[in-house]
C-alpha cells in the first residue's frame, strides 16, 4: 500500500483536516500558528507525493516544496513576532482578546 499515491494523499488530507480543525477550534494564537504549519506540511506531503509518482513533476515537486517551506518559515517568524508583541501589551495569548487593539 505504501507504493500508491492514494495512501500519501489520504495521509495528507487527514493531516490537513486535523490542522483545519485545530485552527478553527483553538483560541490560543500559538496553537493556531502550529495548526497552520501542520496544514502547510500536509500540502508539502502532497506535493512531494505527486512529484515522486508523476514523471513530469519529478524535478519541480521538490523545488515547489522548498518554496512552501520557506514561506512557512517566514509565516511562523512573522506570526510569532506579532503574537509576542501583542502578548507584551495584553498579557494573554487568547485571540478573543485581540479584537480591542485600538484601546
Amino acid at each position: 500500500m505504501s507504493d500508491s499515491l492514494d495512501a500519501y494523499l489520504i495521509l495528507s488530507g487527514i493531516l490537513f483536516a486535523i490542522g483545519t480543525f485545530g485552527f478553527l477550534a483553538r483560541r490560543n494564537a500559538i496553537s493556531m500558528l502550529m495548526s497552520i504549519e501542520l496544514m502547510l506540511n500536509a500540502v508539502n506531503l502532497a506535493i512531494i507525493a505527486f512529484g515522486s509518482f508523476i514523471e513530469p513533476l519529478r524535478a519541480d515537486g521538490s523545488v515547489i516544496a522548498l518554496m512552501v517551506m520557506a514561506v512557512a518559515a517566514a509565516e511562523a517568524t512573522v506570526g510569532l513576532a506579532i503574537v509576542m508583541a501583542i502578548y507584551r501589551n495584553r498579557r494573554t495569548p487568547l485571540v478573543d482578546e485581540y479584537d480591542a487593539m485600538r484601546r
